[in-house]
């Protein structure tokens, strides 16, 4: 016996609730209509809504994914020239050049001379001003620049980063706050179709399996069925016809 599952994308809800609206909009019957006409009213209205929280949340992700990519490199560049300024400073330190003590002004712990983790760009950010100041304090202080790379080079590539690793901040806090936005949506959408299924499949109740389920599917709804389990029973899928999302694989 298939089963029917709500759609748990936002793709699936928005393809969902179109549906239900499309069928709906062609009866001019209201009594020919498989739910009450007041939730297609209600379905009408949510889904320009729901269809532009979608459209804006996909925009924000596609462009924070390309601005991410394009920030690889500066990032790349930036961690080198970071890792690498360190690695002379412990150098330096063992060699008596620089005191201990002063790695201290950089954030570092002076007993420890290994590369702090900069695999992150959070860490990336944090470290990299932490080094450059530490660096400033340091010459302030009276003490000699390290030359190799110096603190101006190394600044060269982390504020082209952080001009980056800014603009991807920016972007990914209109993501999250555009995700919070739909997913607070999707239970407003969830609920909604949950109530009109049940009327579909309450309204198709009386007729035979097959013709039931095959209504019903004109309307949207998804039926599964279980393993080993596939009768012909028209527009009725199976589970290897959907994604891992619970997405249609058209």
């Amino acid at each position: 016996m298939p089963y029917r599952r709500l759609p748990n994308t936002n793709r699936a809800r928005l393809r969902a609730l179109s549906d239900v609206v499309k069928t709906g909009r062609k009866y001019d019957d209201l009594y020919a209509l498989a739910f009450p006409y007041t939730l297609l009213e209600q379905a009408s209205m949510l889904l320009p809504q729901y269809e532009t929280k979608v459209k804006e949340f996909e925009q924000s992700k596609n462009t924070q994914l390309a601005n991410s990519r394009k920030c690889s490199a500066e990032s790349k560049m930036a961690r080198m020239y970071i890792s690498h300024f360190i690695q002379v400073l412990n150098m330096c330190v063992s060699r008596g050049e620089i005191k201990a003590e002063c790695k201290k002004l950089y954030g570092l712990d002076p007993d420890d001379n290994t590369v702090p983790d900069i695999a992150t760009d959070d860490h990336l950010a944090e470290w990299g001003n932490k080094i450059i100041e530490g660096e400033r304090l340091r010459k302030q202080q009276g003490g000699s620049p390290i030359y190799n790379p110096p603190i101006t080079k190394v600044s060269v590539y982390f504020d082209q980063f952080m001009d980056k690793y800014n603009v991807h901040r920016l972007l990914q806090n209109n993501t999250n706050r555009s995700s919070k936005s739909i997913t607070e949506m999707n239970d407003q959408v969830d609920s909604l179709l949950l109530q009109i299924w049940n009327e579909i499949e309450e309204h198709f109740s009386p007729l035979p399996l097959k013709e039931r389920l095959q209504c019903c599917c004109e309307y949207g709804i998804v039926y599964y069925y279980r393993a080993g389990e596939r009768p012909e029973m028209g527009k009725v899928t199976a589970e290897e016809d959907f994604d891992e999302y619970g997405s249609y694989k058209k």
